[in-house]
């Protein structure tokens, strides 16, 4: 399974707007400088966001985007949703009705093993996901990233915030 390139960027962007001060937005054009990033490409990525209502967006000098909730309430698996889409990983398209020794006609009753097993695999990966918690990822970075580069990112984040 690969997850568009977007995933990455909705996860890295809540990341950068959980640090933000209350009230206060930063625009897709500092958002796509951050992170080294078309600022076109960006804004699908942060409109998914916002239509799934994780979060919110203001117009003006000073807008931009801005969490709709706390991060310790925001999941990983919401954020992936919002751009991937609620979909499962894996479609059944019961191939084995194809297999020439069985009766013709014949249908089974319940999916087959393969789409049981992908479908269970499917659904362990969304436990993961939605056991993580955006506030996990910023205890998680807070402690990897070395503490002046963290000052320094979130001193840049802020000189840029509306």
């Amino acid at each position: 399974m690969i997850l568009k390139s977007q995933v990455e960027w909705a996860l890295h962007c809540c990341a950068i707007l959980a640090g933000l001060p209350e009230g206060s937005y930063l625009s897709t054009k500092a958002l796509a400088e951050f992170h080294g990033l078309p600022k076109e490409y960006l804004s699908k990525a942060l409109q998914s966001l916002s239509q799934a209502g994780l979060v919110h967006t203001t117009l003006g000098p000073s807008g931009g985007y801005r969490l709709a909730k706390a991060p310790a309430e925001l999941t990983f698996l919401e954020i992936v949703e919002a751009v991937e889409g609620r979909s499962r990983t894996f479609v059944c398209t019961n191939i084995r009705a194809n297999n020439p020794c069985r009766a013709p006609g014949y249908c089974e009753e319940t999916p087959c093993a393969v789409a049981r097993i992908m479908w269970e695999a499917d659904e362990a990966w969304r436990d993961k996901l939605r056991s993580v918690r955006l506030s996990d990822l910023i205890e998680i970075l807070s402690q990897e990233i070395p503490s002046d580069l963290w000052k320094r990112s979130f001193a840049w984040v802020l000189e840029r915030a509306g």
